[in-house]
């Protein structure tokens, strides 16, 4: 497998405060890596700067061979659009706006396919996520569950190469965790490279690496290999991950 992403001694001040400490680690391409630790390890500042939504203070990250930390806030700007796709804990679709429009338009704001194009591209998403009967309604509209169904799907609208997400899962109920996580390993076995923050431990356990992150500092990585839904295995990587979140003392 080729490296996607490649974190080279990354480290964030803020004033007086190190939030992440000379962190280094690799990505492959396909890849389903989950990040996990208490509330103030940095979990959320290393995948901002991951993504170029925030700068390190110091390193590099490396996306796809070429090094994105120094790049012009226009560059960088493009480069999220086109090469990354995001999920957020609030899918912060634009109220203004129906379904399918929030769905097309970073799409047409990329410009890198005809229009015509885009739109197919977004009834197959909403096909997949079994989203194409609320296309033309109000985001007031709908349920939570599907409010994320539609953000995964504005989130893949370019074909991203990495897809990331902040608590993707952490205003959904348990069920429909579930189904947004089953949409999301769907989306990772068709080759989309996945990192995401979370503190659900069944999340993480739908990952083939998790990250342990603590004051700044990456204090352990565990591999779970690839993810199979059926539900005697997933319990055995469930207990396997509790397990070893419990030694890191989470």
């Amino acid at each position: 497998m080729n490296t996607i992403i490649e974190v080279k001694n990354l480290s964030k001040v803020y004033e007086d405060a190190k939030v992440l400490n000379d962190i280094s680690f690799k990505v492959e391409e396909g890849e389903f890596t989950a990040v996990m630790g208490p509330s103030g390890s940095g979990k959320s500042t290393l995948l901002y700067c991951i993504s170029g939504m925030d700068r390190p203070t110091f390193g590099e990250v490396v996306l796809c061979g070429k090094e994105i930390t120094k790049l012009p806030d226009e560059k960088m700007s493009e480069v999220r659009l086109r090469q990354m796709g995001f999920i957020f804990q609030h899918s912060y679709l634009l109220k203004n706006m129906s379904i399918r429009d929030n769905i097309v338009l970073p799409g047409f704001k990329a410009g890198t396919l005809p229009r015509e194009q885009v739109n197919q591209n977004a009834d197959a998403l909403m096909k997949k996520t079994g989203i194409t009967n609320i296309a033309t309604h109000d985001i007031k509209k709908v349920s939570g569950g599907q409010l994320q169904r539609a953000a995964i799907c504005r989130a893949l609208i370019n074909k991203p190469d990495i897809l990331f997400g902040d608590e993707p899962t952490g205003a959904l109920n348990s069920s429909t965790t579930r189904e947004v996580m089953d949409i999301i390993n769907l989306i990772n076995a068709e080759g989309t490279t996945v990192i995401i923050v979370t503190h659900d431990m069944k999340v993480a356990a739908r990952a083939s690496k998790v990250i342990y992150l603590i004051d700044g500092n990456i204090k352990d990585q565990l591999n779970l290999g690839k993810y199979e839904d059926n539900s005697e295995k997933r319990s055995l990587r469930e207990k396997k991950l509790s397990d070893w979140l419990e030694s890191q003392g989470f």
